[in-house]
């Protein structure tokens, strides 16, 4: 159950990223001079490079250990999150937003496939329905969380956040086996 907890950990943040940038939109659109297309682009860059590469980071985890991917992917996505804090222009957003959906293509499909092997047949099914479960709230808690940020700490703390998160990840894997 504590590898649940871990797999959990970055299936939140995975889809709390998918949302909770969504808020901050206006406030980037002022500060960087961002244009409705680059905008949208901040979005999207994130989701295309996840869809796309979400096969590549299940392959890679199965041939070569999918505790080590999914640490590497943490790395890369928390690497990601804190440059697009620090992005100075939308382009710049845009390529960082890119880098966190290749850390979320690594993580993703590490955190299902580890629950697949470390539950036994009679307990997986409910661990997984507490991992999509975790996933959806992330979803859902996004816009709330973000707009919260925004107006306290401005947009950038919408990628700040991921950090204390990925920490916890990273820590959390040292009760995953690796498989």
């Amino acid at each position: 159950w504590l590898v649940l907890a871990v797999m959990s950990v970055g299936t939140l943040i995975i889809f709390l990223d998918n949302t909770v940038v969504n808020t901050a939109l206006p406030a980037i659109s002022v500060d960087l001079g961002a244009s409705n297309s680059m905008l949208q682009w901040i979005v999207d860059s994130y989701v295309l490079v996840l869809a796309g590469l979400l096969l590549l980071g299940g392959s890679l985890g199965d041939r070569f250990g999918r505790k080590r991917w999914m640490i590497i992917g943490l790395v890369i996505f928390g690497a990601g999150s804190v440059g697009a804090a620090l992005a100075t222009s939308g382009s710049q957003l845009i390529v960082y937003r890119g880098i966190m959906g290749l850390g979320a293509a690594l993580v993703l499909p590490g955190t299902l496939s580890i629950l697949t092997n470390v539950f036994p047949r009679e307990e997986r099914a409910r661990a997984i329905a507490i991992w999509t479960a975790v996933g959806a709230l992330g979803i859902g808690l996004g816009p709330a969380l973000g707009g919260y940020l925004v107006d306290a700490f401005g947009w950038a703390s919408v990628f700040w956040m991921h950090i204390p998160i990925v920490a916890l990840g990273i820590a959390g894997m040292a009760v995953v086996p690796e498989s």
